[in-house]
């Protein structure tokens, strides 16, 4: 055997492998749109797609010999995952222009994290960017202190009701025309609202933080209970950001958006992680979860919408700018 097929056949197998596991997953993450188990899979339509172009890659790098089972999956995989993905795709090419003027609403959406690696830091950050309004979630252990430090800049804080513990808070400026809490039975859920302003220039921000996709279940009972909450109020002017731990390729997360009759400003933003995570301490040179998600009624137009540094969190903060005609 020369030098040239021994190297060969290792990576022609390992592209077939990888072609075939992502066929394999991304065909059943279809399978999403009646089981709640198989949507767990969508999450991560991205990776699907990588591993399937990856694939035919290699291969085809090896020689066009007998490379049609593996080309042929890798392609597969691809489509399947492009088909997930979409909808989300064709969505960020689609934008109105915002007014040139009108009320602009600043609004900072960001996961602080239990074990944030430099709440100090964290503070000073967050109060240098000026937001109008601030939805933090995970500000208990070691992220307590971060509303404290900033209570000079914003001194209106609103958390969940009592006596469900509760680290979803929302901060303003200002001090709100009503307030309360999400967090009561029987859905279990972390989170809060607050109304600002009157009149014309009135609008509500609810803030929440969802569980995770696993097991199912739970998080679509969340999801349900927010939606509910959700008609009591203006859907013009309402404004909804939280870590709902869920992706926009997942079917979970579209019904959500077809239920909360919002539109939600932030398209294929990756925000998670962003420090080292699992028990091994792993790390991710860029974020691959997009599941930090920020919602606007009609009346708001989209001036811009970005995620920010690491900031001592797991998650990247995104600051929202928003703007109505009056």
């Amino acid at each position: 055997m020369s030098v040239s097929q021994f190297v060969l056949g290792p990576v022609r197998a390992l592209a077939f492998l990888l072609a075939l596991g992502a066929a394999t997953f991304a065909l059943a993450a279809l399978g999403g749109v009646v089981s709640r188990w198989l949507d767990v899979l969508t999450h991560f339509a991205p990776f699907y797609l990588a591993a399937g172009l990856l694939a035919v890659a290699l291969r085809l790098a090896t020689g066009s010999d007998g490379a049609r089972p593996t080309v042929t999956l890798g392609l597969a995989a691809a489509g399947f995952a492009l088909a997930l993905m979409a909808p989300e795709l064709l969505a960020m090419v689609r934008a109105d222009p915002p007014p040139e003027r009108g009320q602009t609403v600043k609004l900072l959406q960001f996961n602080l994290w239990e074990h944030n690696l430099a709440p100090d830091e964290t503070a000073a950050w967050i109060a240098a960017q000026g937001a109008d309004v601030v939805v933090l979630e995970e500000a208990n252990d070691r992220s307590a202190r971060i509303p404290v430090l900033l209570r000079a800049h914003y001194p209106f804080q609103t958390s969940c009701a009592p006596p469900q513990p509760c680290s979803t808070t929302i901060l303003t400026k200002v001090k709100p025309t009503a307030a309360a809490g999400l967090s009561a039975p029987p859905a279990r859920l972390s989170g809060a609202w607050v109304t600002l302003g009157e009149g014309e220039d009135a609008f509500t921000v609810a803030g929440v933080h969802y569980t995770w996709p696993l097991p199912p279940g739970p998080q679509q009972h969340q999801s349900a209970r927010l939606a509910g909450a959700l008609d009591e109020f203006d859907h013009h002017s309402l404004i909804v950001a939280g870590d709902m731990n869920s992706t926009p390729w997942s079917f979970s997360l579209r019904r959500q958006d077809a239920r909360f009759r919002l539109e939600r400003r932030t398209r294929g933003l990756f925000t998670w992680p962003a420090a080292p995570f699992t028990d091994w301490r792993l790390k991710s040179p860029l974020p691959f979860l997009a599941i930090d998600q920020v919602y606007a009624g009609e009346d708001w137009k989209t001036v811009s919408v970005r995620a920010g540094p690491r900031q001592g969190s797991d998650h990247l903060p995104v600051t929202v700018v928003l703007r109505r005609a009056r």
